[in-house]
């Protein structure tokens, strides 16, 4: 076959391959794709005045993405008008492989997307298989609804569900960057974006657009149209001032755009005429157990119930993706228990042996897991589907402290956000405060954290937190918990810290430090 040489183009590198795979069907329909889409998107406003641009991965399941060509639009020219002809094909590596031909005046001689150096920090950095830079008037305006802000929040939107990762009761953070003159010049601070937000998959920048990748064309297109819509939806909430940033899009405090609203300093009880106040706070983070929520409810109840009703809830639900994908990450864990010699830890068959053989050997790793009360996802996962068919079958109700509620709605009011952080799923969590015996209580509160964020007891898992909340600096969020080992990670982190006294709570060391409290109403 012949090869395409390898010439200097405007001072980039050119590489070569395959003539033949340059002409492939496949690059011939990524080229047509993104011409089809560029029309779709100028429709949309994405890409008018010829700005904005779209790129794609040549997909060939026989090469492993990061290797996979690129194909690009070209720059300046008028998407709507776009040929596949027009399109740049690119190595891995970002070197031209193949050119579009000029065209007589009054077109301009072909350059490629001046976003492709971003293009190709996102492919590098997030192994992206497409993405997408929009000029749309919502992804500009949001930016300047608070023209201070570094990040973009929304929770409670249904259209939440369209981002990868995230659901409806989750915060969606999109960074913002600032402009420069020139295209290139973003690529330094989307990097640092990326890095610092690496459950991110769009960078705002600001007065300018947006850039949203994704795993595939498919997925960035329904990601952006997602970004989109809640961008529009934020702006005309804003218009009604509400405040799309909290979970009830309640009136927008005072002085304040989709932001929190620092009033709960309050005097000490007792202090003297200099007033000692105590320290701002923008977010609270509560533990349930022995928290929010009594210890023996978790012990006694929701522990007995999904050790009860394993078999029956994995025989009901065997071929369900959920099921499945519980299973897997149980034969998983259980392997690395029996490596590791893990009292209790048995085989589990393959499914060639019948699904009741399966079944046996999964309740009883399950049970043996419950018995040791430990802290790993596959069978918090498990548990949380249990627990969910419990509150679906009105089997289980959710339990509170009786000073939960009120406390929840106050700090609501004032602007605070409240997030949960506990070793249980954020499944369970969201099961446990939407079914409680006060009511569904999700309305006050702004996201839910579990051990995928880290260990408890390790003070990196709280940094993680105070990069995820958006805070200035971790001293804004107090963190409430009814362990003397999690309250010292916290403080490590530099969090405000109290430690939850309530009735059946262990007991904690002398001299331990930490200011306590036996009610909400207390804080």
């Amino acid at each position: 076959m012949a090869a395409v040489p390898a010439v200097a183009m405007n001072g980039v590198k050119v590489g070569s391959t395959s003539q033949a795979y340059l002409e492939s069907r496949a690059v011939k329909d990524t080229k047509s794709l993104i011409s089809d889409l560029c029309r779709q998107f100028y429709n949309l406003g994405w890409v008018s005045g010829t700005g904005g641009s779209i790129t794609i991965k040549v997909h060939d399941d026989s090469i492993p993405k990061p290797q996979q060509l690129i194909v690009m639009s070209p720059s300046g020219v008028q998407k709507e008008r776009m040929v596949p002809e027009d399109m740049y094909v690119l190595s891995p590596d970002g070197s031209f492989l193949s050119e579009p031909s000029p065209k007589p005046y009054p077109h301009k001689a072909p350059k490629c997307s001046d976003c492709g150096p971003l293009f190709l920090k996102a492919y590098d950095m997030c192994n992206a298989g497409a993405v997408i830079h929009s000029h749309g008037m919502e992804s500009c305006l949001v930016t300047m609804l608070n023209p201070s802000s570094k990040e973009f929040r929304i929770t409670h939107m249904e259209m939440i569900k369209g981002i990868k990762g995230h659901g409806y009761y989750d915060e969606l953070v999109v960074p913002i960057i600032e402009n420069t003159a020139y295209e290139f010049e973003l690529t330094e601070s989307l990097a640092k974006a990326i890095e610092a937000y690496p459950k991110a998959t769009a960078v705002l920048v600001r007065n300018h657009g947006i850039y949203v990748w994704g795993d595939s064309w498919i997925n960035a297109k329904t990601q952006a149209e997602c970004y989109h819509y809640l961008f529009d939806a934020a702006i005309k909430l804003n218009q009604l001032g509400l405040d799309w940033s909290t979970p009830n899009h309640g009136p927008i405090q005072k002085g304040v755009l989709g932001s929190v609203v620092n009033i709960n300093t309050s005097v000490k009880a007792g202090a003297d005429s200099n007033h000692e106040i105590e320290p701002l706070r923008r977010c609270i983070v509560l533990d349930i157990e022995g928290t929010t929520t009594p210890i023996s409810f978790v012990t006694e109840v929701l522990f007995p119930y999904a050790r009860e009703n394993v078999g029956r809830h994995l025989s009901a639900t065997y071929d369900t993706e959920d099921t499945q994908d519980d299973i897997k990450l149980l034969r998983s864990q259980v392997e690395d228990d029996l490596k590791q010699g893990v009292v209790g830890a048995v085989p589990i068959p393959s499914d060639d042996a019948g699904k009741e053989d399966v079944i046996a050997a999964l309740v009883a790793n399950v049970e043996a897991m419950i018995r040791a009360d430990r802290k790993i996802t596959a069978l918090k996962q498990l548990q949380g589907h249990i627990w969910r068919t419990g509150y679906e079958n009105d089997e289980l109700e959710g339990v509170v402290f009786e000073d939960v509620p009120e406390a929840l709605e106050k700090w609501h009011a004032f602007g605070i956000k409240v997030y949960i952080y506990s070793s249980g799923s954020r499944l369970a969590q969201r099961l446990i405060f939407g079914n409680t015996n006060y009511g569904d209580l999700r309305k006050y509160l702004s996201g839910f954290f579990d051990t995928t964020v880290g260990n408890k007891k390790e003070a990196q898992s709280y940094f993680e937190i105070s990069e995820s909340v958006g805070v200035d600096k971790p001293s804004e969020i107090l963190f409430v918990t009814d362990v003397y080992q999690e309250a010292v990670a916290a403080k490590v982190a530099g969090l405000e810290v109290i430690i939850s006294i309530r009735p059946g709570n262990g007991p904690l060391p002398d001299n331990h430090g930490f200011k306590t409290i036996k009610s909400f109403s207390e804080i």
